[in-house]
């Protein structure tokens, strides 16, 4: 294997040992968990979104900064050292969450410190695939590393679901008790999610650690670059204004994203609470759309590398919304408005299919949405860009769930707690429009002098 290609490999693996942090703890393990836990799906519902809402804050507020610093420093593997140690014990301390003594504010911090880790780290990897390859093998490569993410967080799913996460039977979906002699009364199987996730990430992280090098920039110090950075932040945001297709861009994708961002965090505790599956179930709901994910990810890797991102990320967005819109209209007695009987499987047909859907578009989304932030960015600030990115995206993901948060504490549907996510989806399709498939690129020398 060539230097150059052990580099992307190592870049990929990033992919591969964070993907879980979403797969197993935001969406298909633990967020079921904390739903059954707390009791009723509206409070926890409710509670969720208010914690990721506030996480979301915080991030919205460092990102951007601590990206100016890296840009400054000339160096962003330490930071994403930091991260990860931050990954390992916010995942590792959801162990803490047993049924008879489950601390709900002990559970979020330790949940928000792993995804405020998860989410800077992903910043600096995401703002070091410029140096990868060529502008034109960007997007097949960041569609194979989201595909191999999603694979990475298929496996994980599937040991859970086959070796630990127990039924009401206190067996796992094959038979088994759970591994290692943990007790399902005490709910260890399913708890062992935290520090499965943990090891995981320290684990895989290795070929990222050992195989990707940053060129040697000229830089200052760390502690100089940090007082340059919010002065400097700020001029960058006062001349955003003048770079249209970027400015477009950002906003776009903040509402886009974060819809996406939405169903994600959202759509295990909503099939949990509205269909009334167990954890299992929804694991398999995962897999499915893990796999789709992977597949689509790949594909529109493939189509970003041809057509360019922006075609890829309109017809995203489109699927996306019209899906949403489906999963409103499923429920127990009802799927599409054709009523159901009570022990009809034709809902959780539908909602497999609709996370099918959600795998495939989302997938595809996110890979084509960072190959549109290199084309969008100022080279020279690349880190920092990607911190904008992040306060655009993820990095505002409290939209959606407070939006969702408050909608389903008035209405106590959780079903209609959804809506808001069509919303921002329009949102973010309109304000697409306004972006240039290769961005300011005139503009680029203004803003970085």
């Amino acid at each position: 294997m060539t230097e150059a290609r052990r580099r992307i490999w190592g870049w990929w693996f990033f992919d591969w040992a964070s993907q879980p942090y979403n797969t197993l703890l935001l969406t298909f393990i633990f967020g079921p968990y904390v739903v059954k836990i707390i009791g009723d799906g509206a409070d926890a519902q409710t509670i969720w979104g208010y914690g990721v809402g506030a996480a979301g804050i915080l991030i919205a507020i460092v990102s951007p900064l601590l990206g100016a610093i890296a840009d400054r420093a000339g160096r962003r593997m330490a930071f994403i050292w930091l991260f990860s140690v931050m990954y390992v014990v916010g995942a590792a301390g959801l162990w803490w969450s047993a049924p008879d003594d489950f601390n709900v504010w002990f559970v979020m911090v330790s949940f928000c410190i792993g995804m405020i880790g998860m989410e800077f780290a992903t910043t600096f990897t995401n703002a070091m695939m410029p140096d990868l390859a060529p502008p034109e093998e960007l997007g097949r490569i960041s569609g194979s590393g989201w595909a191999f993410g999603y694979a990475g967080g298929v496996l994980a799913l599937a040991i859970m679901l086959l070796f630990f996460a127990e039924q009401t039977t206190g067996r796992t979906i094959i038979g088994l008790s759970p591994l290692f002699g943990l007790d399902p009364e005490a709910r260890e199987g399913t708890r062992f999610v935290g520090p499965l996730t943990a090891i995981w990430y320290a684990v895989f992280m290795v070929p990222f650690f050992l195989w990707v090098r940053e060129p040697r920039r000229p830089g200052i110090g760390i502690a100089a670059a940090a007082r340059r950075a919010f002065p400097e932040m700020m001029t960058t945001l006062r001349n955003l204004p003048r770079q249209r297709s970027l400015f477009a861009y950002l906003a776009s994708s903040t509402f886009y994203r974060d819809a996406l961002n939405g169903m994600y965090t959202f759509g295990g505790i909503y099939a949990a609470g509205v269909l009334g599956w167990a954890v299992t179930d929804v694991g398999i709901f995962g897999i499915l759309a893990a796999i789709t994910g992977a597949v689509f990810a790949w594909l529109g890797g493939k189509a970003d590398s041809r057509f360019g991102p922006k075609p890829v990320i309109l017809a995203s967005v489109v699927v996306l919304a019209l899906v949403c819109l489906g999963i409103v209209y499923v429920g127990r007695e009802s799927v599409f408005g054709l009523s159901v009987g009570p022990d009809s499987r034709l809902p959780d047909i539908a909602f497999y299919v609709l996370g099918c859907l959600i795998g495939a578009g989302g997938g595809v989304l996110q890979s084509a949405s960072r190959t549109m932030m290199v084309r969008q960015a100022d080279p020279a600030r690349m880190t920092e860009a990607f911190g904008l990115y992040a306060l655009s995206g993820k990095a505002m993901s409290w939209i959606a769930p407070l939006s969702i948060a408050v909608t389903t504490q008035i209405t106590g549907s959780q079903q209609l707690g959804i809506v808001p996510l069509i919303v921002l989806f329009v949102i973010g399709l309109v304000l697409l429009v306004f972006v240039k498939p290769h961005g300011d690129k005139d503009r680029w020398s203004d803003t970085s002098s």
